[in-house]
């Protein structure tokens, strides 16, 4: 399974962003999928995921500002993010889980104040 994030990038805080990942290699819609970040000096932390059902799932930090989807069909996970503030800033990785976790590279969203 090989995971390819894309979208982020820097902006203003109050600003939105939105991040996609790519999977292939494997059936997309047997996994669930993720968001984590990882803040300099910090640990990895969970920032959203949605099961196959639709079902999801958010860090306390983010509720009601990200939002995470997927495309089945696309084989690809979203995670919109909206009313972004300086401590959001962090590299942000996606994650397929089935059983083991996939980890894909990692995308740098800096919000700056």
């Amino acid at each position: 399974v090989q995971l390819q994030a894309s979208g982020g990038g820097l902006v203003q805080a109050g600003g939105s962003l939105t991040l996609s990942c790519a999977v292939s290699g494997s059936i997309f819609s047997w996994y669930r999928m993720g968001w984590y970040r990882q803040a300099p000096g910090q640990q990895r932390e969970l920032v959203a995921t949605i099961h196959s059902t639709g079902n999801t799932n958010y860090a306390d930090s983010v509720k009601g500002r990200f939002t995470i989807s997927r495309d089945n069909a696309k084989k690809s996970v979203y995670l919109q993010m909206n009313t972004l503030k300086p401590e959001d800033t962090a590299v942000y990785y996606c994650n397929a889980r089935r059983g083991i976790d996939y980890w894909g590279n990692g995308t740098l969203v800096t919000v700056s104040s």
